[in-house]
């Protein structure tokens, strides 16, 4: 009896420890998650920093760090891809780089894709089975259909459900700017889905491509307005830099492919960073991460709301 109480006591001790508690990804009010991707001074991802070097401020207060981890964390992705008139002939190019993406997850990461055109659609469930992934690509593309960029990203902040302790991630890809019809009962902007990326922890990244349709009406436009015409909205690149996402445009050497590729590898090298908040206010914090060394630049969300 009295071994079997000691090997009792033993087993209890070694599950209270923190090693034995203190889980990879944990969500909750308990902590501020931080995902942060770090580039060296030549541009490539930095993998091998560790905790001592990093310092994050919330409110410009530096916080002590309870959790860090730079080991692949699962991701739950959603692909957004535009279908507007103007991708119409970009639809094989969009077709292959979406199966390079499905074939570079991870093995627990997770996704659905959708599309924003004449209609918003998302497929119904997430998963990583490549030949699923591949039948929900788009197979046409309406020569008149618009480009709703705010409201698709809106509607996939939506699918992911209420679930709030999983990694949720949405990555865009769009060549035009943002244009809604004006009938919609619920409109969206740029600054309610920064917004609501950052109240609901939601990660966005956007790839950008040139359109191949010049935009008509353009005989009162001065020459730097018809030269941006066929760039992608502005804004896709502002909203991937408040949520801590990277923003890729494609031209020169960087094709389609290529960015999908540098998307995935960015989320499966990001560095998971989390602290206590110093206030439950349910306010919005500021939240910046540096890295002590030199030659490093970390990119990570700019703010989130505090618990009450």
């Amino acid at each position: 009896m009295a071994r079997w109480i000691a090997f009792a006591t033993a087993a209890a001790l070694l599950a209270a420890s923190p090693a034995a508690q203190q889980p990879t990804f944990r969500g909750g009010s308990d902590v501020v998650r931080v995902f942060a991707t770090v580039l060296d001074k030549d541009g490539r991802l930095a993998t091998r920093l560790t905790k001592d070097q990093f310092e994050v401020k919330d409110d410009g207060k530096p916080q002590t760090l309870t959790q860090f981890d730079n080991s692949p964390q699962p991701i739950k992705l959603i692909v957004m891809l535009d279908v507007s008139g103007s991708m119409e002939g970009n639809l094989p190019i969009l077709r292959d780089a979406s199966d390079e993406l499905f074939a570079r997850l991870g093995h627990d990461d997770l996704v659905r894709v959708g599309t924003f055109g004449h209609k918003v659609v998302i497929s119904e469930a997430f998963t990583r089975d490549r030949r699923e992934l591949r039948a929900t690509l788009p197979t046409e593309i309406a020569p008149d259909a618009p480009t709703p960029l705010w409201r698709g990203i809106d509607a996939a902040m939506s699918a992911f459900g209420e679930e709030r302790d999983v990694r949720r991630v949405v990555l865009v890809l769009s060549d035009g700017k943002d244009a809604d019809s004006p009938f919609q009962k619920r409109p969206a902007s740029q600054g309610g889905v920064i917004d609501r990326a950052r109240d609901e922890d939601v990660m966005i990244y956007g790839v950008g491509m040139r359109s191949r349709q010049r935009p008509t009406g353009m005989g009162g436009m001065d020459m730097r307005s018809i030269m941006l015409a066929d760039l992608p909205d502005p804004g896709l690149a502002k909203v991937a830099e408040e949520t801590g996402g990277g923003y890729f445009e494609i031209r020169g050497d960087l094709d389609l492919g290529t960015a999908f590729a540098r998307v995935l590898d960015e989320l499966h090298s990001q560095y998971l960073l989390g602290y206590a908040p110093p206030k439950r206010d349910g306010k919005a914090h500021s939240i910046e991460v540096h890295v002590t060394e030199k030659g490093f630049k970390p990119r990570a969300r700019k703010s989130y709301i505090a618990p009450k």
